[in-house]
Protein backbone atom coordinates (compact mmCIF):
# COMPACT_ATOMS: atom_id res chain seq x y z
CA UNK A 1 0.00 0.00 0.00
CA UNK A 2 1.51 3.22 -0.88
CA UNK A 3 -0.45 6.08 1.57
CA UNK A 4 1.58 8.46 -1.27
CA UNK A 5 0.48 7.44 -4.67
CA UNK A 6 -3.24 6.84 -3.15
CA UNK A 7 -3.26 10.55 -1.60
CA UNK A 8 -1.81 11.45 -4.87
CA UNK A 9 -4.72 9.89 -6.71
CA UNK A 10 -7.18 11.18 -4.09
CA UNK A 11 -6.52 14.60 -5.52
CA UNK A 12 -5.69 13.89 -8.86
CA UNK A 13 -10.11 12.46 -8.69
CA UNK A 14 -10.91 15.60 -7.17
CA UNK A 15 -9.02 17.89 -9.58
CA UNK A 16 -11.21 15.70 -12.39
CA UNK A 17 -14.50 16.32 -10.14
CA UNK A 18 -13.95 19.89 -10.44
CA UNK A 19 -13.05 20.44 -14.29
CA UNK A 20 -15.95 17.63 -15.66
CA UNK A 21 -18.49 19.30 -13.64
CA UNK A 22 -17.58 23.10 -13.93
CA UNK A 23 -16.71 22.45 -17.83
CA UNK A 24 -20.24 21.27 -18.22
CA UNK A 25 -21.91 24.00 -16.32
CA UNK A 26 -23.93 20.89 -14.45
CA UNK A 27 -23.38 17.97 -12.00
CA UNK A 28 -22.75 16.94 -8.76
CA UNK A 29 -19.88 17.78 -6.78
CA UNK A 30 -20.41 17.69 -3.33
CA UNK A 31 -20.62 14.27 -2.76
CA UNK A 32 -18.59 12.78 -5.61
CA UNK A 33 -15.82 15.16 -3.32
CA UNK A 34 -17.05 13.41 -0.41
CA UNK A 35 -17.16 10.11 -1.42
CA UNK A 36 -13.47 10.16 -3.04
CA UNK A 37 -11.64 8.11 -0.71
CA UNK A 38 -13.82 5.72 -0.75
CA UNK A 39 -13.57 5.05 -4.41
CA UNK A 40 -9.85 5.37 -4.10
CA UNK A 41 -9.85 2.90 -1.53
CA UNK A 42 -12.14 -0.05 -3.42
CA UNK A 43 -10.58 0.52 -6.80
CA UNK A 44 -6.97 0.69 -5.62
CA UNK A 45 -6.62 -2.09 -2.73
CA UNK A 46 -9.73 -3.79 -1.88
CA UNK A 47 -11.51 -5.02 -5.11
CA UNK A 48 -10.58 -8.25 -7.48
CA UNK A 49 -11.12 -7.20 -11.33
CA UNK A 50 -9.48 -6.61 -14.19
CA UNK A 51 -10.02 -3.54 -16.38
CA UNK A 52 -8.67 -5.24 -19.11
CA UNK A 53 -11.29 -8.01 -19.85
CA UNK A 54 -14.42 -5.76 -18.20
CA UNK A 55 -17.48 -8.20 -19.00
CA UNK A 56 -20.89 -7.83 -17.22
CA UNK A 57 -21.28 -10.47 -15.73
CA UNK A 58 -18.49 -9.77 -13.33
CA UNK A 59 -18.44 -13.47 -12.84
CA UNK A 60 -15.37 -14.78 -10.90
CA UNK A 61 -14.26 -11.25 -9.36
CA UNK A 62 -16.00 -8.41 -7.15
CA UNK A 63 -18.25 -6.56 -8.31
CA UNK A 64 -19.42 -2.58 -7.42
CA UNK A 65 -22.66 -0.91 -7.83
CA UNK A 66 -22.66 2.89 -7.52
CA UNK A 67 -26.45 3.46 -6.24
CA UNK A 68 -26.51 7.27 -5.59
CA UNK A 69 -26.32 7.61 -9.17
CA UNK A 70 -25.42 11.34 -9.26
CA UNK A 71 -21.84 11.45 -8.02
CA UNK A 72 -20.93 9.75 -11.75
CA UNK A 73 -18.30 12.38 -11.62
CA UNK A 74 -15.57 10.38 -9.02
CA UNK A 75 -16.71 7.18 -10.17
CA UNK A 76 -15.95 8.25 -13.74
CA UNK A 77 -12.76 9.49 -13.01
CA UNK A 78 -11.61 6.12 -10.57
CA UNK A 79 -12.61 4.00 -13.47
CA UNK A 80 -10.24 5.84 -16.50
CA UNK A 81 -7.67 5.93 -14.02
CA UNK A 82 -7.94 2.44 -13.13
CA UNK A 83 -7.59 1.51 -17.00
CA UNK A 84 -11.40 0.81 -18.15
CA UNK A 85 -11.38 3.61 -20.52
CA UNK A 86 -9.22 6.40 -21.52
CA UNK A 87 -8.49 9.24 -19.15
CA UNK A 88 -8.67 11.69 -22.05
CA UNK A 89 -12.66 10.53 -22.42
CA UNK A 90 -13.53 12.39 -19.28
CA UNK A 91 -12.87 15.71 -21.51
CA UNK A 92 -16.77 14.26 -22.68
CA UNK A 93 -18.55 14.72 -19.39
CA UNK A 94 -22.57 15.46 -20.30
CA UNK A 95 -21.42 16.62 -23.67
CA UNK A 96 -24.08 15.76 -26.42
CA UNK A 97 -23.72 12.00 -27.67
CA UNK A 98 -21.29 11.07 -24.72
CA UNK A 99 -20.61 7.65 -22.56
CA UNK A 100 -19.98 9.70 -19.59
CA UNK A 101 -23.93 10.76 -19.40
CA UNK A 102 -24.80 12.89 -15.97
CA UNK A 103 -25.68 9.45 -14.59
CA UNK A 104 -23.97 6.45 -15.48
CA UNK A 105 -26.17 4.42 -17.93
CA UNK A 106 -25.30 1.05 -19.96
CA UNK A 107 -26.60 2.34 -23.06
CA UNK A 108 -23.13 3.04 -24.53
CA UNK A 109 -21.56 -0.23 -22.68
CA UNK A 110 -19.37 2.17 -20.71
CA UNK A 111 -16.98 -0.16 -19.49
CA UNK A 112 -16.89 -0.84 -15.60
CA UNK A 113 -21.11 0.22 -15.59
CA UNK A 114 -22.89 -2.54 -14.61
CA UNK A 115 -26.41 -0.84 -14.12
CA UNK A 116 -27.86 2.40 -15.26
CA UNK A 117 -28.37 4.20 -11.60
CA UNK A 118 -29.41 7.36 -10.59
CA UNK A 119 -33.34 6.61 -9.61
CA UNK A 120 -32.10 6.53 -5.66
CA UNK A 121 -32.52 3.40 -3.70
CA UNK A 122 -32.21 0.53 -6.36
CA UNK A 123 -28.70 -0.07 -5.84
CA UNK A 124 -29.74 -2.23 -3.42
CA UNK A 125 -31.66 -4.48 -4.70
CA UNK A 126 -29.45 -5.36 -7.45
CA UNK A 127 -26.44 -5.88 -5.53
CA UNK A 128 -28.53 -8.54 -3.42
CA UNK A 129 -29.72 -10.13 -6.46
CA UNK A 130 -26.29 -9.99 -7.97
CA UNK A 131 -25.07 -11.52 -4.41
CA UNK A 132 -27.37 -14.28 -4.51
CA UNK A 133 -26.50 -15.17 -8.10
CA UNK A 134 -23.07 -15.22 -7.25
CA UNK A 135 -23.98 -17.87 -4.56
CA UNK A 136 -26.06 -19.80 -6.70
CA UNK A 137 -23.21 -19.75 -8.80
CA UNK A 138 -20.79 -21.30 -5.74
CA UNK A 139 -18.78 -18.29 -5.88
CA UNK A 140 -15.68 -18.24 -3.81
CA UNK A 141 -13.84 -15.41 -2.30
CA UNK A 142 -15.87 -12.83 -4.24
CA UNK A 143 -17.67 -9.92 -2.44
CA UNK A 144 -20.51 -7.50 -4.22
CA UNK A 145 -19.76 -4.04 -3.22
CA UNK A 146 -22.61 -1.31 -3.33
CA UNK A 147 -22.38 2.76 -1.96
CA UNK A 148 -25.41 4.93 -0.95
CA UNK A 149 -26.06 8.52 -0.21
CA UNK A 150 -27.54 9.00 3.46
CA UNK A 151 -30.58 11.09 1.64
CA UNK A 152 -30.98 8.06 -0.34
CA UNK A 153 -32.26 6.14 2.87
CA UNK A 154 -34.97 8.38 2.86
CA UNK A 155 -36.27 5.86 -0.06
CA UNK A 156 -38.41 2.69 0.89
CA UNK A 157 -37.25 0.18 -1.52
CA UNK A 158 -33.90 1.01 0.72
CA UNK A 159 -35.31 -0.93 3.22
CA UNK A 160 -37.40 -3.64 2.06
CA UNK A 161 -33.69 -4.46 0.86
CA UNK A 162 -32.34 -3.91 4.07
CA UNK A 163 -35.12 -6.77 5.99
CA UNK A 164 -34.37 -8.92 3.00
CA UNK A 165 -30.79 -8.68 3.02
CA UNK A 166 -30.64 -9.15 6.41
CA UNK A 167 -33.28 -12.09 6.76
CA UNK A 168 -31.70 -14.30 3.46
CA UNK A 169 -28.73 -13.62 5.33
CA UNK A 170 -26.86 -12.30 2.06
CA UNK A 171 -23.13 -12.43 3.66
CA UNK A 172 -21.08 -11.82 0.44
CA UNK A 173 -22.24 -8.27 0.25
CA UNK A 174 -20.87 -4.96 1.56
CA UNK A 175 -22.83 -1.84 1.32
CA UNK A 176 -21.55 1.83 2.61
CA UNK A 177 -22.85 4.51 3.68
CA UNK A 178 -21.44 7.95 2.38
CA UNK A 179 -22.94 10.07 5.24
CA UNK A 180 -21.94 13.97 4.78
CA UNK A 181 -25.21 14.94 6.45
CA UNK A 182 -26.39 16.69 3.28
CA UNK A 183 -28.94 16.08 1.01
CA UNK A 184 -29.97 18.55 -2.06
CA UNK A 185 -32.43 20.07 0.21
CA UNK A 186 -30.46 20.57 3.32
CA UNK A 187 -29.06 18.80 6.25
CA UNK A 188 -30.56 15.26 6.60
CA UNK A 189 -32.00 16.26 10.15
CA UNK A 190 -33.73 19.06 8.22
CA UNK A 191 -35.18 16.90 5.46
CA UNK A 192 -35.70 13.50 7.40
CA UNK A 193 -33.76 13.08 10.57
CA UNK A 194 -32.06 9.16 10.11
CA UNK A 195 -31.64 8.39 13.72
CA UNK A 196 -29.35 5.69 15.30
CA UNK A 197 -28.77 4.12 11.78
CA UNK A 198 -26.43 1.59 13.72
CA UNK A 199 -28.55 0.37 15.78
CA UNK A 200 -31.36 0.23 12.95
CA UNK A 201 -29.35 -1.87 10.70
CA UNK A 202 -27.62 -4.24 13.82
CA UNK A 203 -31.79 -4.87 14.38
CA UNK A 204 -32.32 -6.07 10.90
CA UNK A 205 -29.57 -8.63 11.16
CA UNK A 206 -26.80 -7.03 9.76
CA UNK A 207 -22.95 -6.21 10.63
CA UNK A 208 -21.87 -3.00 11.25
CA UNK A 209 -19.37 -0.85 11.22
CA UNK A 210 -18.80 2.76 11.50
CA UNK A 211 -15.84 4.74 10.51
CA UNK A 212 -15.30 8.91 11.57
CA UNK A 213 -12.63 9.64 9.28
CA UNK A 214 -14.33 8.78 6.03
CA UNK A 215 -11.95 11.31 3.91
CA UNK A 216 -8.71 9.77 5.30
CA UNK A 217 -7.51 7.15 3.00
CA UNK A 218 -5.79 5.14 5.49
CA UNK A 219 -8.86 4.63 7.19
CA UNK A 220 -10.91 3.77 4.34
CA UNK A 221 -8.82 1.20 3.46
CA UNK A 222 -8.85 -0.42 6.95
CA UNK A 223 -12.40 -0.42 7.22
CA UNK A 224 -12.85 -1.78 4.09
CA UNK A 225 -10.37 -4.76 4.99
CA UNK A 226 -12.14 -4.98 8.64
CA UNK A 227 -15.44 -5.28 6.05
CA UNK A 228 -14.11 -8.05 3.92
CA UNK A 229 -13.19 -10.18 7.56
CA UNK A 230 -16.79 -9.84 8.32
CA UNK A 231 -18.13 -11.73 5.31
CA UNK A 232 -19.19 -15.20 4.84
CA UNK A 233 -21.09 -15.15 8.33
CA UNK A 234 -24.43 -15.51 7.77
CA UNK A 235 -25.09 -11.34 7.72
CA UNK A 236 -24.62 -8.35 5.34
CA UNK A 237 -22.04 -6.18 5.92
CA UNK A 238 -22.86 -2.35 6.33
CA UNK A 239 -20.38 0.85 6.56
CA UNK A 240 -21.84 4.22 7.96
CA UNK A 241 -19.04 6.07 6.70
CA UNK A 242 -18.81 9.81 8.29
CA UNK A 243 -17.21 11.87 5.15
CA UNK A 244 -17.58 15.76 4.59
CA UNK A 245 -19.72 17.44 1.61
CA UNK A 246 -16.89 19.07 -0.89
CA UNK A 247 -14.12 17.67 1.11
CA UNK A 248 -11.45 19.67 -0.03
CA UNK A 249 -12.36 22.69 -0.85
CA UNK A 250 -13.18 25.24 1.81
CA UNK A 251 -16.25 27.07 0.04
CA UNK A 252 -18.03 23.41 -0.75
CA UNK A 253 -17.70 22.16 2.58
CA UNK A 254 -20.16 21.10 4.94
CA UNK A 255 -22.62 23.60 2.39
CA UNK A 256 -25.56 21.42 0.63
CA UNK A 257 -26.02 24.04 -1.88
CA UNK A 258 -22.86 21.91 -3.70
CA UNK A 259 -25.19 19.02 -3.89
CA UNK A 260 -25.76 19.53 -7.55
CA UNK A 261 -24.15 22.87 -8.26
CA UNK A 262 -21.47 23.60 -10.69
CA UNK A 263 -18.65 26.27 -10.53
CA UNK A 264 -18.16 28.97 -12.40
CA UNK A 265 -14.75 29.15 -13.54
CA UNK A 266 -13.72 31.66 -11.07
CA UNK A 267 -14.69 29.15 -8.67
CA UNK A 268 -12.86 26.43 -10.37
CA UNK A 269 -9.92 28.45 -10.47
CA UNK A 270 -10.23 28.92 -6.69
CA UNK A 271 -10.46 24.96 -6.14
CA UNK A 272 -8.26 24.04 -8.00
CA UNK A 273 -5.68 26.35 -6.41
CA UNK A 274 -6.18 24.24 -3.31
CA UNK A 275 -5.95 20.60 -4.45
CA UNK A 276 -2.14 20.16 -6.30
CA UNK A 277 -2.04 18.71 -9.23
CA UNK A 278 -0.51 15.57 -9.11
CA UNK A 279 2.28 13.56 -11.26
CA UNK A 280 -0.81 11.89 -12.58
CA UNK A 281 -1.63 15.16 -14.34
CA UNK A 282 -5.18 16.59 -15.18
CA UNK A 283 -6.78 14.71 -18.26
CA UNK A 284 -6.81 17.02 -21.62
CA UNK A 285 -9.58 19.51 -22.73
Amino acid sequence: MNICYLKNLCNQVRRDILRMVSYANSGHPGGSLSSTEYFVALYSEIMNFDSNKFIMEGKGEDIFFLSNGHVSPVYYSILARSGFFPISELSSFRKINSRLQGHPSVHDKLPGIRISSGSLGQGMSVSIGVAISKKLDKEKNTTVFSLHGDGELNEGQIWEAVLYAGAKKIDNYIATIDYNGQQIDGSTNQVLPLGNLNEKFKSFNWEVLEEKNGNDIEHVINILKKAKTKTNNKKPVLIILHTKMGYGVDFMIGKNEWHGKAPNKNELIKALNQIPESNLRDYPL
